[in-house]
């Protein structure tokens, strides 16, 4: 599985959208339904299972799947 699909399962926990439907420009809060709670938890399941450490203030700016995976791949 690769990186982004392996990212992709995992926001999908949060919400009613498969992991192949998912494009990079979709907004977790807008388009994906997800609360502030379920963001929180969504970043420590990223840091759990891609072993890294996100920046709470960096964090927080992600709006989109796109930035997510830019970020993640940059913490890598």
């Amino acid at each position: 599985m690769t990186q982004e699909m392996q990212f992709k399962t995992i926001v999908a926990q949060y919400c009613d959208i498969k992991p192949e439907e998912m494009s990079d420009d979709m907004r977790f809060r807008e388009d994906l339904g997800f609360s502030s709670l379920d963001f929180m938890s969504f970043l420590g399941e990223l840091e759990d299972n891609f072993d890294i450490e996100l920046d709470e203030n960096d964090a927080l700016k992600i709006l989109t799947i796109g930035e997510a995976l830019d970020l993640l791949e940059k913490l890598q």
